[in-house]
């Protein structure tokens, strides 16, 4: 008896224990619960939107209570920020966008993105701003701007004009630049950045003011000056501060007002997977800027030698994901079609006799069509100019050496044809003056002559009527 009450109590004991474990673990799952963290580092594209929407509808399936935006970008593409913005504005999850490292930015797009985050956090020496769309940052600067914003001072007291060399400084260093649209529609592409920057201001509480000069004049500002004039929420050294710092804040929510619970908090990196990687390398500008050439040349190379196959295939492979990547970045379709139409040049050179016409046309065709192929300024968005000079390079010694070879060709002997009869050797079948026999190429010619030859004697061909050669004697007749 005594045996069974003890196993009886080590059981209940046990099941009280299971019991008090888990309910602990359900307490710790409340309160501080798991989290995501997800990096941005470098230019924002096709490939980063991919990565960071398909993150955050992760963390929202696995009910996660805070996602975490470590970011540093120079900027990108609109597109591609307007879709990780409606990402951040329609997630469940709370979203924290934290610019670190120290030395790190939030440039361009990366200020958008931390102005819709329901919590902005910046690491010290980091900076926010230089909003302006890049497509006007060749724009004249105006005077003016954030000067009077603490930290904006101008470093001349006596308030002279920032001097030509230090100009482009005034990103860097909090100065801002006043750019005047040069058209009308650059002034509506302005117009509905400021508009889209200082609704996400308004959303979240922070500085709209100052996003509107971020993006009219590209101003610049640190982590501190953000703080104080109410750009960003949180400044933290690491992730660590970041969570403590912003525990107990309240959020705003699509379904209403939420208190963050960080204290305690795991994050869980997500990593790009091998989908992001591939978006990665075949959206970069170059890839694709290779892939379209060797798709054109393939399908062109299988049309003249019809069969072939291999070029036909690797042609039509490398021209449709080719064709995917140009989709999803700002081409200039003009661009395009030009470098079509330079390579069709060059390539109709070797067929159509045209002295270098053809193929020099084809080369400038290229060339321009190569520059302007990606319609945006984004750092990290464009063709190498030193691949489109090497392609280029290729294709003018192509045509160059197309060029020699038709003068070279030129200048040889006629060894087909009537032509190449004159100034040939044959010799006499038979002795005539006026019309005889003669044997010149292995065939037997009609011949005429003015002088007398004999049978054996070696002639030459001076002239062709018709079928008829006239010939003269070479030298005396065989023995």
């Amino acid at each position: 008896m005594r045996e069974i009450l003890a196993k009886k109590s080590f059981r209940a004991a046990a099941a009280m224990l299971m019991l008090l474990c888990l309910a602990v673990s359900g307490r710790a799952q409340d309160g501080a619960g798991a989290g995501v963290l997800l990096q941005i580092d470098g230019p924002i594209g096709p490939a980063t939107s991919d990565y960071l929407i398909r993150g955050m509808q992760t963390a929202a399936e696995q009910d996660a209570g805070l996602i975490v935006l470590q970011m540093d970008t120079p900027g990108g593409l609109v597109s591609s920020t307007r879709d990780i913005i409606k990402a951040i504005l329609g997630s469940p999850v709370p979203v924290v966008t934290f610019v670190a490292p120290s030395g790190s930015r939030a440039a361009s797009a990366g200020t958008y993105i931390l102005y819709a985050s329901h919590i902005a956090a910046m690491a010290p020496a980091t900076h926010v701003g230089a909003a302006t769309p890049v497509a006007m940052g060749g724009g004249t600067p105006k005077p003016g701007g954030l000067r009077d914003l603490p930290g904006n001072e101008p470093e001349n007291p006596a308030g002279d004009e920032t001097s030509g060399e230090n100009a482009d400084d005034g990103n860097e260093s909090g100065e801002s630049q006043d750019f005047e649209p040069a058209t009308a529609s650059e002034q509506k592409v302005l117009n509905d950045m400021v508009a889209y920057i200082r609704s996400l201001a308004e959303q979240r509480g922070r500085n709209a003011d100052w996003a509107e000069e971020a993006v009219r004049e590209g101003a610049s500002i640190s982590s501190s000056i953000a703080l104080e004039l109410n750009v960003i929420d949180v400044i933290a050294s690491d992730m660590a501060e970041l969570l403590g710092a912003i525990d107990g804040r309240p959020v705003q929510m699509a379904e209403g007002e939420r208190v963050l619970e960080t204290d305690g908090l795991v994050l869980e990196r997500i990593e790009p997977d091998w989908r992001t990687e591939v978006l990665s390398i075949i959206t970069s500008p170059t890839v694709a800027y290779l892939l379209l050439l060797v798709g054109i040349y393939g399908l062109i190379f299988e049309g003249y030698n019809p069969g072939a196959i291999v070029p036909g295939v690797v042609g039509v492979i490398c021209l449709l994901i080719a064709a995917y990547a140009l989709q999803v970045l700002p081409v200039n379709y003009a661009g395009l079609a030009l470098i079509v139409l330079g390579i069709i040049l060059m390539i109709a050179e070797a067929f159509v006799p045209s002295f270098g016409v053809l193929g020099i046309g084809g080369v400038i065709a290229f060339v321009v069509g190569s520059v302007i192929l990606m319609d945006t300024d984004v750092p990290g968005f464009g063709v190498p100019l030193g691949l489109i000079a090497g392609v280029a390079s290729v294709g003018a010694l192509a045509v160059m050496g197309i060029i020699w070879v038709a003068i070279k060709a030129r200048r040889r002997p006629v060894v087909s044809g009537i032509e190449q009869m004159i100034g040939a050797s044959g010799v006499a079948r038979e002795d005539f003056q006026g019309e005889g026999w003669v044997f010149v190429h292995g065939e037997l010619w009609n011949a005429s002559s003015s002088q007398a030859i004999q049978s054996g004697q070696a002639v030459n061909v001076v002239a062709v009527d018709g079928l008829t050669l006239k010939v003269r004697p070479d030298k005396d007749p065989e023995n």
